[in-house]
């Protein structure tokens, strides 16, 4: 009987050896993102355009930060770069269909975006500003003033300027347009109050067209946010590649002047922007 007890022992030990041997050569031979990315050679990025972040210039090529920093990770990896556009409302679902394999495209961190995706450190921090109709909205000085059924306030839809026109202004009828551009014309011509959207953009905005929009709080920003990659879950060591890439260039200043490039003076890059941005 002892010597039973022992011979389905070791027949265990060995089975549990044996499965233990399989799951490691398993998890061994399955490529992660990296490897995925590296025997591709490209970097699949999904992207969505908003200026400054990401445009199209007069040739129709893609610029911006989001393109400098994307280019220069797929450059640091050794591979070729391939932005793939998508409608901002769709583009977690296209990441989690694997369309690409990470969103850079100046997507704030949120909580309830955390739930879905895991997020890089950031590598950029902004906040929503608000431009505003000097014909609908010229008397306003007060963030009462825009919280009014009377009022109407544009946003890309979902985007984070939304959230916080539901947020900060729940009593304004809220209208979502699937670009910037589209949700700022409406109130150049006058058909709503004012649009939030991530800075510099209102600022931008204020500037090409001052005889019509104007900055009701200035260049204050209504929220502060931290921008960051977005990944799948599930993959410790790509996000642990990405998240050093940022800290890197960030304490090399790459990220800072790329940065000061696009945000602080569209002056050096403005006439090179196609129109209707």
């Amino acid at each position: 009987m002892k010597t039973l007890r022992k011979l389905k022992t070791l027949v265990l030990a060995g089975v549990l050896a044996v499965a233990g041997l399989g799951a490691g050569i398993g998890v061994a031979s399955a490529d992660g993102l990296l490897e995925e990315i590296q025997k591709r050679g490209k970097l699949r990025v999904g992207m969505s355009t908003f200026v400054p972040w990401a445009m199209r210039d007069v040739n129709g090529e893609l610029i911006g930060f989001e393109i400098d920093v994307a280019t220069q990770v797929a450059k640091d990896i050794g591979v070729a770069i391939e932005f793939i556009p998508t409608a901002w409302s769709g583009i977690i679902p296209a990441l989690l269909a694997k369309k690409f394999d990470l969103i850079i495209g100046g997507m704030s961190i949120t909580p309830q975006r955390n739930l879905t995706v895991n997020f890089t450190a950031p590598y950029a921090h902004s906040g929503q500003q608000m431009a505003a109709s000097k014909k609908l909205a010229g008397g306003f000085t007060t963030k009462d003033d825009f919280n009014s059924s009377q009022v109407t306030i544009t946003c890309r839809r979902g985007a984070t300027p939304c959230k916080v026109a539901l947020d900060m202004f729940p009593k304004a009828s809220v209208r979502r347009f699937d670009d910037d551009a589209q949700a700022f014309q409406e109130v150049v011509n006058g058909n709503a109050h004012a649009m939030l959207s991530s800075e510099p953009t209102p600022r931008f905005w204020a500037q090409a067209y001052p005889d019509k929009i104007f900055m009701p709080f200035g260049n204050e920003n209504l929220t502060m946010g931290d921008e960051a990659f977005a990944l799948r879950k599930g993959d410790p060591d790509a996000l642990n590649f990405f998240s050093n890439w940022i800290t890197v260039n960030t304490s090399n200043g790459w990220l800072q002047n790329r940065h000061d490039f696009w945000f602080r003076d569209q002056s050096a890059w403005k006439g090179s922007v196609a129109p209707n941005q």
